[in-house]
């Protein structure tokens, strides 16, 4: 029987799973708001739906598994509000997974956290998330949640900024994000689809929790750029939702994917994924 993936909002991380799991001969299905973007997602051999507007109950029936990567709105998760009654009655999927955020834990001085710290969310979009868990959890399904770091990869990193010039090292006392590349993030749902756990949770991190400012530092040295000037966080102009990262400072442990799902991370430190996207560039580090 071909293995086949309902994928909703089938984003970032989503698609780089779909390029694990089709040389593999699954089917995906994957729903997008953007019409060109369905015509990229076909031509990559993905089965495009535009949703909302389309009635995703009788393709969620011929899923095997599903993986929800929408994030919740004012109005809570759109997924649950649309599918809750088929999500609840979706006896026949094997596995489900939920892409969360390492966010629920909120603030904790730059400590550490696992999957069994409290959940202290320090910001709205972090209590949308907390809530949304929930809801999923309550549903009758074989359950993972996957609660993602800082996502960097192809296309999504600090070298754009760093090469037009408007990269910034913006200091906080103290703080420290975890990152994850997004072929880590891949490997991480291919593995756990391979070994299900219903009920599961994991930290989606690497191994190398570090301060922003270093991270840009590095990105430029690797570039043979001017490192960018520091600038105190009281006096850098941000967008709210920028500013709101930096209202939380953690380390998260990612013991659970290597034990559990037996996961070698292919990028355990920044230092390794930066290095590996300029070499994807054609370039060599400075």
């Amino acid at each position: 029987m071909t293995k086949t993936l309902l994928s909703i909002g089938h984003g970032y991380s989503a698609q780089a799973l779909a390029r694990l799991l089709l040389p593999r001969g699954w089917r995906i299905i994957a729903t997008t708001r953007s019409p060109e973007k369905a015509a990229r997602l076909s031509a990559e051999g993905v089965e495009p739906v535009i949703w909302p507007g389309t009635d995703l109950a009788g393709l969620l029936a011929g899923a095997t598994h599903l993986l929800s990567s929408v994030s919740p709105g004012a109005e809570g998760d759109p997924v649950l509000a649309e599918l809750g009654p088929e999500l609840a009655r979706a006896q026949h999927l094997e596995w489900a997974g939920y892409l969360s955020t390492t966010g629920v834990y909120g603030d904790h001085g730059g400590g550490w956290v696992d999957e069994d710290t409290p959940l202290t969310p320090a910001t709205e979009r972090g209590s949308a998330r907390v809530t949304a868990e929930t809801g999923w959890q309550a549903l009758n399904l074989p359950l993972h949640i996957f609660r993602l770091a800082g996502i960097y990869g192809p296309g999504r990193g600090p070298f754009a900024k760093l090469r037009a010039g408007t990269a910034r090292r913006i200091i906080k006392d103290g703080q420290v994000f975890s990152r994850i590349h997004v072929d880590d993030i891949a490997q991480v749902l291919a593995a756990s689809i391979a070994r299900p756990n219903p009920g599961a949770i994991y930290n989606v991190c690497d191994d190398d929790p570090a301060p922003p400012q270093d991270v840009i530092a590095h990105a430029a040295t690797l570039l043979g750029l001017p490192v960018p000037p520091a600038v105190a966080i009281d006096a850098a102009p941000m967008s709210p939702m920028a500013r709101s990262f930096y209202a939380e400072s953690k380390m998260v442990r990612n013991d659970r994917i290597k034990a559990e799902l037996g996961v070698a991370l292919k990028y355990p430190t920044y230092r390794d994924g930066l290095s590996a996207l300029l070499a994807e560039e054609g370039l060599d580090p400075a």
